[in-house]
């Protein structure tokens, strides 16, 4: 074998194994937090503040369920884990679909059709994704008010259908795998502009859909500003999941730290397993970025 050869191979192999190791190296930082907190919803609240961090799941467990169902029960905390799994669901499904779909429209819109203010609109919905939430929050809040939706989903739900970030993505992802041939040819077959986004487009599209509905999920599922300024009232036949779950954090009269880490546990079990149905998509996702036609 030629020096040179064997020299490349060793680069190679070295190479192979430092992004190996940098790779391990932050699945354990991002797994262990999670590890944490779900062992930490076994032990009891001496030994969380006693003997510190432990990677040993405790026998305090069922105590915990005990202990967090007494607090609903005699009403220190607003906290259903079932009726908060349906509102943050009913909440997170709705603005996700409205999300990814008027997303994936106006992408489709930007990179395919080709008018004489597309790079304004494009410049636009940039502009709107730098303006935070908080800045516009005292104006939508009035509006919501003046027009009687506090109180409601349906300004958890709507707003949802206007999402820059993603259609940033989107955009992003079409230009680099989305081949325009393929329109030009449904065209000439006479195929519809809708039933060709419909049956071509989307299907084409599914792993870059897959991941910003992911996102939109979680977003969606772990947001506690917007609803926390919406349903003022705070009935319990309203909150979202994070906010029973704000209810048990911030009471500093409730001391039992085990039950605490319980009700935070059970608040993201739900993006865990969305996020474990669609991981496979993430990587197809990546994978079809890195190539570009």
């Amino acid at each position: 074998m030629p020096e040179k050869t064997r020299s490349n191979s060793g680069m190679i192999m070295a190479r192979t194994i430092a992004v190996t190791v940098v790779l391990v190296l932050l699945t354990i930082f991002a797994l262990v937090p999670i590890w944490v907190l779900v062992v930490n919803a076994t032990r009891s609240s001496v030994d969380i503040t006693g003997k510190g961090v432990s990677l040993i799941p405790g026998l305090n467990f069922i105590e915990n369920i005990k202990t967090l169902s007494s607090w609903t029960s005699e009403g220190k905390v607003e906290f259903n884990a079932f009726r908060g799994y349906i509102n943050s669901g009913v909440i997170s499904l709705c603005a996700t679909g409205l999300t990814v779909l008027f997303s994936v429209m106006t992408a489709y819109g930007l990179v395919v059709y080709d008018f004489k203010l597309r790079k304004v609109a494009y410049t636009i919905i940039i502009a709107v994704m730098m303006v935070p939430v908080q800045v516009t929050s005292v104006g939508f809040y009035k509006f919501m008010l003046s027009i009687g939706l506090t109180d409601t989903y349906w300004p958890l739900i709507i707003p949802a259908i206007a999402a820059p970030a993603i259609v940033f993505f989107m955009r992003q992802s079409m230009k680099s795998t989305f081949p325009l041939e393929i329109v030009e040819a449904a065209r000439i077959d006479g195929c519809g502009e809708y039933r060709t986004f419909f049956t071509i487009g989307i299907p084409m599209m599914k792993p870059a859909i897959a991941v910003q509905a992911i996102f939109a999920f979680v977003a969606n599922w772990n947001n506690y500003y917007t609803p926390s300024m919406i349903l003022i009232s705070r009935k319990r036949t309203q909150l979202t999941l994070p906010m029973m779950v704000n209810t048990i954090v911030s009471n500093d009269k409730l001391a039992d730290y085990g039950a605490k880490y319980l009700a935070i546990m059970l608040s993201i079990i739900p993006v865990v397993i969305v996020y474990f149905i669609f991981s496979k998509f993430i990587v197809e996702g990546v994978a079809l970025g890195g190539v570009k036609e």
